[in-house]
């Protein structure tokens, strides 16, 4: 156990100032989006109703109040969260490509360590998972400070207030990556993590077969996303579903899937995959 917290505190180690960077990116990128999309929000509005006479009261009614939805909305609020994504997804093969074409191919010390290969295996997945949910972590935390920011610059007269369950709610990408109940928690992240399983032993079947293991890994990919979303294609052939059935069945097979991949990567990583 301890070498497996080892081989998870030094995996992250690695990832740290790329990891950090991000969190600097986000935290940046947000802010300022909230005071640059503030101000040329206010600005606009001052406009139209210079242009057109009107009041605060008839500007409102003609074009509605100033909500949060407009930082969400914008690029300098979902960039950053895209460019994370974007960056652990990638990371999920630098992960491994890392070891085996770095200067030193430390994937052959890595191999050499006097534990189990799954203690590998789940250390790589479990660092990136951690990763994960220490961004989302942070989304949540900065949010409330910028919701309350983007609050005192705007008007009260022209300002639309809006809770954090509001915000999140309302915008698609926070939505899917703040979940609102346990169900969508499961969904979301229960998804993540099969993907991330299943891209693992994708990698596992190139390292272990090469050119024949792309190939194998790719089949594996398809058969995998066939299995998982079979319920809503059986839907769409008129076989229908009760929403708790749906559910069920899907998270029945996310789970199968997962534990299929977890075990056969771990497989290749033992018993295929030589130093």
């Amino acid at each position: 156990m301890m070498r497996y917290i080892k081989l998870v505190n030094f995996e992250i180690n690695r990832f740290s100032k790329i990891y950090l960077s991000l969190l600097l990116i986000t935290l940046v990128s947000q802010f300022a989006g909230v005071i640059i999309v503030t101000k040329s929000l206010l600005n606009d509005a001052r406009d139209i109703m210079k242009e057109e006479r009107l009041s605060e009261a008839a500007y409102i009614t003609n074009y509605g109040a100033i909500d949060f939805n407009h930082i969400a909305n914008s690029l300098l609020f979902v960039g950053p969260i895209a460019l994370s994504a974007v960056a652990l997804i990638f990371y999920i093969f630098l992960i491994w490509y890392r070891d085996w074409f770095g200067k030193n191919t430390f994937i052959y010390r890595l191999l050499m360590l006097p534990t189990s290969r799954l203690s590998i295996y789940l250390s790589k997945a479990t660092s990136i998972f951690l990763m994960v949910l220490g961004l989302i972590a942070f989304q949540i935390i900065i949010l409330p400070m910028e919701n309350a920011l983007f609050n005192s610059n705007v008007p009260e007269a022209l300002l639309n207030e809006m809770s954090i369950s509001t915000i999140t709610i309302a915008n698609p990408i926070l939505s899917l990556i703040i979940p609102n109940t346990f169900t969508q928690f499961l969904l979301s992240y229960g998804i993540g993590l099969m993907i991330m399983s299943i891209l693992f032993t994708a990698i596992m079947f190139e390292r272990s077969f090469r050119i024949k293991g792309i190939i194998m890994g790719l089949l594996y990919c398809g058969i995998a996303a066939v299995l998982f979303l079979a319920p809503v294609l059986m839907e769409i052939g008129n076989f229908y579903f009760y929403p708790n059935e749906l559910f069920g069945l899907m998270l029945a097979i996310g789970i199968i899937l997962t534990g299929l991949s977890v075990w056969l990567g771990a497989w290749l990583l033992k018993n295929r995959v030589t130093v």
